[in-house]
């Protein structure tokens, strides 16, 4: 394969150690809000009611909030559903009430407030059990992934790049959750779907770097490692952009226009992406360069009598 050259010469390598100083920093208060702060899991994990109620004109959800919250029910997550006749609500179980009480009682409340113009669409139960079920499953799901990313790098390059790629992964991971943690946005199945696209996108982007890094390695005679794994990024740098910027364009239309249902789905993928950009030229390029990675580790091994000509005789 035919090396690329680039115009760029940025010197990555040498801001790395800052790099990787705001990374732990963020790691860090990710892990402290995880722990003390925890997710705001959704329905799908927590168990409760879903009920979704339609309306003849446009309706203002801080109206719909203030008429549950007078009703009891102020643990209540409200947002539109495809158009602003359309409001979902998300209601906690509670001990007191069983959920279909509890769904007739909230659509009661509005279908009073609304003077009986408003419709019932749909009502929807999660139960407890269900979304233990979930978040263990989701949890595994994860783990999985992860254990097979560290198998796969490591039969394709080196164990070194296999544990630099799951490092940088496990940093993009805590990073997009501990964000959800932080500003308390609602965790649910969409968000842990995005959040295992994350690790893909994230790794693909990853292992075209580490494509190159092994490539340079074998066909650059001179120059250190660190001087390698620049030239490699600087040459990769302008395909990370532009997947990243497309990706990320296409994410901005979800987040703006399709609507709230799917706000925290396309969230968590931006910034997923945002973070696998940042990862895979600084988390993972220098987590392989800490890892001691040199040239010898990656020429190809001499196949047993590959310098014996066919007579015998050495070539």
């Amino acid at each position: 394969m035919r090396i690329l050259k680039s115009s760029l010469k940025i010197d990555f390598m040498s801001r790395r150690k800052l790099a990787m100083f705001f990374s732990i920093a963020f790691v860090v208060i990710a892990l402290l809000s995880v722990l003390f702060r925890g997710l705001n899991l959704g329905i799908d994990f927590t168990g409760g009611t879903l009920v979704e109620v339609g309306y003849r004109q446009a309706v203002e959800l801080s109206k719909v909030r203030s008429v549950l919250a007078d009703a009891g029910f102020r643990d209540a997550t409200v947002q539109h559903f495809g158009t602003p006749k359309d409001v979902l609500v998300r209601l906690a179980p509670s001990a007191d009430a069983d959920n279909a009480a509890l769904s007739n009682r909230a659509f009661a409340e509005l279908n009073r407030a609304a003077a009986g113009e408003a419709e019932l669409r749909r009502v929807e139960f999660v139960g407890p059990q269900v979304g233990d079920e979930l978040t263990e499953d989701g949890g595994l799901a994860m783990l999985y992934a992860l254990i097979g990313i560290l198998i796969y790098v490591a039969l394709r390059f080196e164990y070194r790049f296999a544990l630099g790629s799951i490092i940088a992964l496990i940093h993009d991971v805590l990073i997009t959750i501990g964000l959800f943690s932080l500003f308390q946005i609602e965790f649910d199945l969409p968000v842990m779907a995005a959040v295992l696209a994350v690790i893909g996108y994230s790794l693909n982007d990853t292992i075209v770097v580490y494509d190159r890094i092994r490539e340079n390695f074998r066909k650059i005679r001179k120059g250190s490692a660190e001087q390698v794994i620049n030239t490699s990024l600087n040459q990769t740098l302008s395909r990370t952009l532009v997947t990243s910027l497309t990706t990320l364009l296409v994410l901005f239309s979800l987040f703006v226009f399709g609507g709230e249902i799917i706000h925290g789905f396309a969230l968590a993928l931006i910034i997923g992406v945002v973070i696998g950009t940042y990862s895979s030229i600084y988390v993972a390029s220098t987590a392989v360069l800490m890892l001691g990675i040199s040239k010898s580790d990656l020429m190809p091994v001499k196949k047993e009598g590959a310098n014996i000509a066919s007579d015998g005789s050495q070539v």
